[in-house]
């Protein structure tokens, strides 16, 4: 298969709503991630994302809309979800809300519940609107990769396994969206992303988050969120993650790097001096700069050909769960607390 790389002008979107039409599979961007997107309702097309990403069927899909009213006979709306729509949306929050028959399983990987969002990227929403049909989308990356944050980075994993991909330029976010279980007695984030506990509780009176948000799944327990395998977003090399005193961080990484072959670090920028002559990759100085850039440089380790990736981490504070979620099961959960 061709895969055709096209800006994302008015004319191309107007293409690429044609093929979701007609029950084909494209990427587009969105705020968060570039997002492998088909018609939410129309089995095969679902079933062509799961192939082209190599996904396992039990991974549920979120279903993007341009407008609340595409909701209508897709799930059941409660008040908390009405009152969190009109504070973050469109934006990077995912809502898990109970499912009507509408919604084919292969969709919601037979779960009662489906996962909605309103993305607040121009191109994702004129291709929403110009399409006319809910889209399915999961990030657009290999399964197990580093989410795709530019085009760029979904042609090195989809050429020849879908037949466009927009390009409107680099993601805002850089980690996928909060996807927040409105199923249950409290409002329970179960992969967290820019929108955050504490955002959320300013708007529901309350906020759990998941057990398994850091730590992994257990054998045979369901995966109800995207994002909740055990490595995921993985770069080519083992990976470990190190928290603590930073003084103590940035010690234990300069001596196991020292001790490694072809390892690669990635630091917080203000740390990066402390590193010397190492090989090292810059996160940026906040935990928002973190997350914009820790997809890019995990595919840059794989770029390098490193075999080690040694990575400092965050506190969990605010966007640092999203960020320090994501590294952790990048690394499959090999942390090591220093201090």
């Amino acid at each position: 298969m061709d895969t055709l790389f096209l800006p994302a002008t008015e004319e191309n979107i107007k293409t690429a709503a044609g093929l979701l039409r007609r029950g084909q599979v494209v990427a587009f961007p969105t705020e968060t991630v570039y997002g492998l997107g088909a018609d939410a309702l129309n089995e095969a097309a679902v079933a062509a994302i799961f192939a082209a990403k190599e996904r396992p069927a039990d991974n549920p899909l979120i279903v993007h809309v341009a407008e609340r009213a595409q909701l209508d006979g897709l799930c059941h709306v409660t008040d908390i979800a009405r009152a969190l729509m009109n504070a973050y949306w469109p934006g990077p929050l995912t809502l898990l809300l109970q499912k009507t028959n509408r919604v084919p399983g292969i969709t919601t990987a037979n779960l009662p519940s489906v996962a909605v969002r309103c993305p607040r990227h121009p191109v994702a929403l004129a291709l929403l609107r110009a399409s006319g049909v809910p889209i399915a989308a999961p990030s657009a990356n290999r399964s197990g990769r580093p989410s795709p944050t530019s085009a760029r980075h979904v042609l090195e994993d989809m050429r020849g396994r879908i037949p466009l991909i927009l390009d409107g330029g680099p993601c805002e976010v850089g980690v996928e969206s909060t996807v927040l279980d409105l199923t249950g007695p409290v409002p329970c984030i179960l992969r967290p992303g820019a929108v955050t506990k504490e955002m959320v509780a300013a708007i529901a009176g309350d906020c759990a988050v998941a057990p398994s948000v850091m730590r992994p799944l257990r054998p045979g327990e369901a995966a109800p969120s995207p994002g909740m395998r055990h490595r995921h977003y993985a770069p080519r090399a083992k990976m470990t993650v190190f928290v603590g005193d930073e003084e103590k961080v940035i010690a234990e990484i300069c001596r196991r790097y020292d001790e490694t072959e072809n390892a690669c670090i990635l630091a917080h920028e203000n740390a990066v001096p402390a590193f010397g002559g190492r090989r090292v990759l810059s996160l940026g100085d906040t935990k928002e700069q973190g997350a914009n850039r820790l997809f890019a440089c995990l595919r840059e380790t794989d770029e390098m050909g490193v075999s080690c990736v040694l990575a400092m981490g965050w506190d969990e504070e605010g966007v640092g769960l999203a960020v320090m979620n994501r590294m952790a099961r990048a690394a499959a959960f090999d942390i090591v607390r220093c201090g």
